[in-house]
């Protein structure tokens, strides 16, 4: 049975010209490993129908504030207007293909190409090329304006960009996963969430796929994260994840596939007593909860809450992560290497110690955590060259009764299920087959 044909029982999409290398319990090695598939996907995948997500409101704070992003493999600029309104131009002068801008982030109401000086709005409508004598009198300078992203839509801050006139909106596409987005914002008082320091970027030798499978897999952190748990426990009881290791599979932690190619890990009912409370031992976390209980004893509880994760690790398709109070973005480079870029945040309605623990945070998972992961996908796309062994497992979960399915759709299911990797590949072929979103 292949996966177009069910998902847990139920039925999504028609027989495929992958039928043969996505089956209901296995994916071929060549998905991963193709250069061929991996030119195809950025086209449909990180184009056609889906919604991309590319930046966050926060990053780009006033009118004609730029930011440079990729679609993609596609570079990209993220500017406001003078009204504030956001626009999405491809980073590709109009006349010979060079980027037009190669800082990371600014203001700027326009953009000269440095190579030759063919100027443009930030817009992107062409204001002039020098000497336009040279290109004839029918030189018409509204056919030459940049590329734009088609439709820019924005969920409570978060800023998606598509190919398609046809998309569905954003909140359609997101679907249920908008209760769990909805629910990460709404922790911060008035949903005030920010990206403001610089992003943390780290880069592995392997396929960008592999970053999403793992994402929603809560059968490895006990395993693949050894090494962190046993440096915490050197400072006392380690806490954090390593409630993985207890029996998982009938644990209270629950896995949610939420359709789309969206899924979301929910680790919450593990944290007995608030999050602050069942965190790992971090060097300053004693004299920090020390000074918030007494200059705020009536919210300290909920302030120390709000200084560390959400506790949910939700997945966006095709490149969007939360991870903690992360936002991690999937970047695909080639068939065989990708970049991945965490933004720290924070929040607004709370005092200055609090952001600073949330970006100290970052010094125990991602800087300490993520090289475990990543590890992992290298050695993963080395294996994946034994040509002789074709499959990738995703298997676990089947035939286990674990999976239960709401009036809405979701199915819930062991936290340890492969069901995220099975569901994400059925939204995955609809991408490849060119179907509507």
């Amino acid at each position: 049975m292949t996966i177009g044909e069910t998902v847990s029982g139920g039925a999504l999409t028609e027989l495929s010209r992958w039928s043969n290398r996505v089956l209901e319990d296995r994916v071929h090695r060549t998905l991963y490993t193709d250069p061929a598939v991996f030119e195809e996907e950025i086209v449909k995948v990180f184009g056609g129908q889906s919604w991309v997500y590319l930046a966050h409101e926060s990053q780009l704070p006033k009118p004609h504030s730029y930011l440079s992003v990729r679609m993609g493999q596609r570079p990209l600029l993220l500017t406001r207007d003078r009204n504030g309104a956001l626009h999405g131009i491809f980073n590709r002068c109009s006349h010979r293909g060079a980027t037009i801008c190669r800082d990371e982030a600014g203001v700027a109401k326009s953009f000269q190409c440095p190579y030759h000086g063919w100027t443009f709005r930030n817009t992107g409508e062409l204001v002039g090329a020098p000497w336009p004598e040279g290109y004839g009198m029918d030189f018409d300078k509204s056919q030459f304006g940049l590329r734009k992203v088609n439709r820019i839509e924005t969920y409570r801050g978060f800023i998606f960009g598509t190919l398609s006139e046809d998309a569905p909106s954003v909140p359609d596409w997101l679907g249920p996963a908008t209760t769990w987005l909805d629910y990460w914002i709404d922790r911060a008082p008035n949903g005030e969430v920010f990206v403001r320091s610089a992003a943390y970027r780290m880069g592995y030798r392997g396929n960008w796929k592999l970053a999403y499978d793992n994402a929603g897999d809560g059968y490895h952190p006990s395993f693949s994260h050894r090494s962190l748990l046993e440096m915490a426990s050197r400072m006392g009881e380690s806490k954090d994840m390593s409630y993985f290791g207890r029996t998982p599979d009938d644990g209270p932690m629950r896995s949610y596939s939420l359709g789309n190619g969206h899924s979301v890990i929910d680790q919450r009912p593990a944290h007995e007593g608030g999050f602050w409370i069942n965190q790992r031992p971090q060097p300053g976390r004693e004299r920090f909860e020390e000074e918030i209980r007494a200059n705020y004893p009536e919210r300290a509880d909920e302030l120390l809450d709000l200084a560390v994760g959400a506790q949910i690790n939700l997945s966006i398709f095709p490149n969007l992560l939360i991870i903690g109070n992360q936002i991690q973005v999937i970047e695909p480079l080639a068939v065989n290497r990708t970049q991945l870029t965490w933004h720290a945040t924070s929040v607004g309605g709370v005092p200055d110690e609090v952001n600073t623990v949330r970006m100290r945070t970052q010094e125990d998972f991602p800087a300490f955590g993520e090289p475990d992961d990543q590890a992992n996908f290298e050695e993963v796309q080395r294996g994946l060259d034994v040509v002789e062994e074709e499959w990738v497992l995703m298997n676990r979960g089947l035939g286990t009764g674990w999976q239960t399915t709401t009036e809405d759709g979701v199915i819930s299911t062991a936290v340890t299920d492969e069901l995220h990797m099975r569901s994400y590949y059925a939204e995955w072929i609809k991408r490849m087959d060119g179907a509507q979103a």
